[in-house]
């Protein structure tokens, strides 16, 4: 024997080889569900076989955010995984990443291939995204006519906002000539001005929402210049619509709150604005007020006007201090011009004529206080209070001077 292989190394090199090979790592599997174990651990464990067959399955825990529905005994169902070899058991068994029910594999496989192809030329980048109008007055709806669907978004909308406008393009949203016919809706939406287009219908199944996966629909959505909000299905419906569209609701019910802002909201804000507002002005006011009582305060003590009244006051001030002033300076010079003519009535001559006195001066008029300035025979004056008298000396007498 040239070499000994064991029964580990055998089947790692099977195990490599499943590996290798490339339809078996993505591989769609038809078949019914049997021996079906949901694990406590949260991985499933199933036998897919068909009439003549049998093929060991798991979903691991990781996986099964993908799986819409309960894996049940007797279904059959399309799995997408791989397969590969199990070293411990040595046997092969799939390693299932997704599960449909027979049906909608096809159709799932054709929605993967577009999502990857329209994701690579870019449809679904954010840069390409366009904002949804906060207050909108027109809002195109591409839809059918009749349904839950139509009902739902003008019910909303009519709550929530009733002043909008609402344009229905009545759409077939499913079977033959659906996709052409959304794509002419939204055609048509798009010329009108509008601030926002629905584009949806309401759920069913994978064939159902089919219209919604078709290029043509995926393109109509990018290139269209108004906003697009993509209503398709129920909530856990995801459709090549909701990744190109602006903006994904998950339901029609959805995209009509999506889509306007409610009006009672909006008046309660306009409200809050306009106390808000009100409060700012009236401390503004109040405290312009205030600044132009002081800028006019002081403008009005600036102002010439009020100078030459100050300077009024002033003087008139400095007037009747003055004229005080003067007042007691003439009552004070009364006072002594009193005292000196006291005095002077003591001194006057005239005084002493009233007494009986005489003032004397000889013929030149020279004062005669002393008998020394005249002689006997002079001419002399005697001057009295009402009058004068010539009169001659005959005789001196003096006194004896002590």
């Amino acid at each position: 024997m040239d070499k000994v292989y064991s029964v580990t190394q055998i089947n790692l090199y099977i195990k490599d080889m499943f590996i290798r090979d490339y339809a078996l790592n993505n591989i769609y599997i038809k078949g019914e569900v049997s021996n079906c174990k949901y694990h406590t651990s949260g991985h499933i464990y199933f036998t897919l076989k068909d009439e003549k067959g049998q093929m060991a399955a798991v979903m691991f825990a990781g996986q099964r955010s993908g799986l819409k529905f309960r894996l049940e005994e007797g279904q059959s169902v399309i799995v997408l995984g791989s397969i590969s070899v199990y070293e411990r058991d040595g046997k092969y068994q799939l390693y299932a990443r997704e599960i449909l029910l027979d049906g909608s594999g096809v159709l799932y496989q054709k929605f993967e291939e577009l999502k990857r192809n329209l994701e690579g030329e870019g449809l679904f980048s954010k840069e390409y995204k366009k904002t949804i109008p906060m207050y909108p007055k027109k809002i195109g709806i591409v839809t059918a006519r009749t349904g839950a669907a139509i009902q739902d978004i003008i019910n909303i909308i009519s709550r929530r906002n009733p002043y909008i406008q609402l344009i229905l393009y009545p759409a077939l949203v499913q079977g033959e000539g659906a996709a052409k016919s959304i794509m002419k809706g939204i055609g048509i939406l798009d010329k009108m001005e509008l601030d926002t287009i629905i584009v949806g219908r309401g759920g069913g199944s994978i064939e159902d929402l089919w219209a919604f996966n078709e290029e043509i629909v995926a393109r109509a959505i990018f290139d269209c210049h108004t906003p697009i909000i993509s209503a398709v299905g129920h909530e856990t419906d995801t459709t090549i619509s909701d990744f190109v569209s602006d903006l994904r609701a998950p339901t029609p019910s959805a995209a009509a709150e999506l889509a306007t802002n409610n009006i009672n909201d909006l008046y309660t804000k306009i409200y809050d604005y306009n106390v808000t507002l009100n409060h700012i002005l009236k401390r503004k006011i109040s405290l312009y007020r205030s600044l132009l009582e002081q800028k006019k305060l002081k403008l009005e003590h600036s102002s010439p006007i009020y100078q030459i009244r100050q300077k009024r006051q002033h003087l008139m001030d400095y007037e009747e201090k003055l004229g005080n002033l003067i007042s007691d300076i003439i009552k004070e010079k009364r006072h002594s011009l009193a005292i000196y003519i006291e005095k002077l009535n003591g001194l006057s001559p005239i005084a002493k004529l009233n007494k009986g006195y005489a003032l004397i001066s000889d013929g030149e008029n020279n004062i005669v206080n002393s008998i020394d300035k005249i002689k006997v025979e002079d001419t002399i004056k005697v001057s009295m209070l009402d009058g004068d008298i010539l009169a001659k000396v005959e005789e001196l007498n003096g006194r004896r001077r002590v």
